[in-house]
């Protein structure tokens, strides 16, 4: 559940003074989940250590394909895109063992008064953990994701438009052992060398679809398993490119084909005593009242915050019916069909997987979103008052739908008190400026659907 060992920050900066590079990693996560980063001499890093260090906060003026919103209010032409203060975490230290084990470290913005910017992903993050501690509880997540895989290079999909890209493997093979041994050099790496990375996998399998693959993330505090989680996708895509394999991580990138999941894991446990709070063996389904009543947060926040779990346009795509992802407002035990899965099996594994967040989503937006829910259910005492759902959850509309695409879901949480009141009205502006700018930026184009059906014909 923890990192093999927990290295103090003296025996840190030894291992960075000591590296023969003499340069460091370091990085940040921009809205969408993108590292941004760079690469520094030893000397910068440990000078920035105790002072921070400048980094143009563009990262947080343009998206994730570099284009400036023209909509936002922290950055932009108006203010010249400064630098920031960036500051670096000592306890996100790792080596990348695919680069020559140069160290590598996260570090979070500060606004000008020293304080984390309210707009940064990780930032928000660690604000709800801030109060889930003071309640006296301590959240464990942890997040697994499926994406596909290409034989292809950024390359190859520029010369080909994108079109039709080359699956490393094809046919639909869920659980294959025979298709993970046809790319057995990809497959083992992707497994040894996140664990080597601090990223440490549960499991990993192929999943149904040409050239699939699931992986289950080892849980732990929940700041640390966003970390592994962000860091687990840029992990994959560059560990890929050493085997000339181009992971994606869209949630929906063939409507023939189920979309990508992002999966979220999570339990709440007593600080002090490190027991479950979320178990309870006289409840049929072994749920406690504290449970219950985080269960009833998520559902009644989700509609308000969608976006955090749906943050692009490509997002709805895999919201939709019978295809392994939900659309409804419900929750099941054992239920694959519905929002939220309760998954039982004692005092230490009861636990709710939330089914809504796809494999595109950033991890830290997405943990920071379901803690606040959950927290606003157990401090308004909220009641599971939604029927479980036996069945299939598809059917079962009556009890509220999700929205149907990005502007919908945008509209309701830039206008939501609750949105602002569990994530902050700063955040929520940015956040949701830059969700309207996606809109925007997608309704200019002309899409391969248009031309098929208008091109010849109209």
């Amino acid at each position: 559940m923890v990192k093999s060992k927990i290295l103090s920050e003296k025996e840190v900066l030894e291992l960075v003074k000591s590296y023969p590079g003499q340069k460091v990693k370091v990085a940040i996560v921009d809205i969408d989940g993108i590292l941004r980063g760079k690469v520094i001499h030893v000397e910068k890093f440990l000078k920035a250590v105790d002072s921070g260090f400048g980094f143009c906060d563009v990262v947080f003026g343009w998206d994730s394909g570099d284009q400036l919103y023209d909509n936002a209010d922290y950055t932009g032409w108006h203010s010249g895109f400064p630098d920031a203060q960036a500051r670096i975490d000592l306890s996100t230290f790792r080596q990348v063992p695919w680069d020559n084990d140069i160290p590598f470290f996260l570090a979070d913005f500060s606004d000008d008064k020293g304080n984390d910017l309210e707009i940064s992903p990780r930032s928000l993050l660690k604000k709800v953990v801030a109060k889930s501690d003071s309640l006296g509880y301590c959240a464990k997540f942890a997040q697994e994701f499926e994406w596909f895989n290409f034989e292809e290079d950024s390359n190859s999909l520029q010369d080909e438009g994108f079109h039709e890209p080359e699956p490393i493997t094809r046919g639909m093979f869920g659980y294959s052992l025979l298709r993970a041994s046809q790319k057995s050099p990809y497959f083992n790496d992707l497994f040894d060398l996140l664990k080597k990375y601090s990223v440490p996998l549960e499991g990993l399998h192929t999943e149904t679809g040409p050239g699939v693959y699931e992986a289950a993330i080892l849980y732990d505090n929940i700041l640390e398993s966003a970390d592994r989680a962000c860091l687990f996708k840029a992990g994959v895509k560059e560990i890929g490119a050493l085997h000339g394999i181009m992971p994606s991580f869209m949630a929906k990138w063939n409507e023939a084909y189920p979309g990508c999941s992002g999966h979220i894991h999570q339990s709440l446990w007593d600080t002090k005593s490190d027991k479950s709070l979320f178990y309870d063996k006289k409840d049929k389904n072994g749920m406690s009242d504290l449970m219950q009543s985080y269960l009833a947060g998520l559902l009644h926040c989700l509609p308000e915050i969608l976006p955090m779990y749906a943050p692009t346009i490509n997002s709805y795509k895999r919201l939709v019916e019978g295809a392994w992802a939900p659309t409804t407002l419900t929750w099941g035990v054992d239920n694959r069909t519905v929002a939220l899965r309760v998954i039982g099996g004692g005092k230490n594994s009861t636990r709710v997987e939330f089914r809504v967040a796809g494999s595109d989503v950033n991890p830290y937006l997405a943990m920071a979103a379901c803690l606040a829910s959950g927290l606003y259910g157990i401090e308004n005492n909220l009641s599971l008052s939604v029927p479980q759902t036996v069945g299939n959850g598809y059917e079962e509309k009556d009890k509220g739908k999700l929205a149907g695409n990005l502007y919908e879901a945008t509209c309701q949480m830039q206008d939501s008190k609750i949105a602002n009141d569990i994530l902050g009205e700063n955040f929520v502006k940015h956040f949701t400026q830059t969700r309207h700018w996606e809109w925007r930026e997608s309704s200019k184009a002309v899409t391969d659907w248009e031309l098929k059906r208008y091109f010849e014909i109209i």
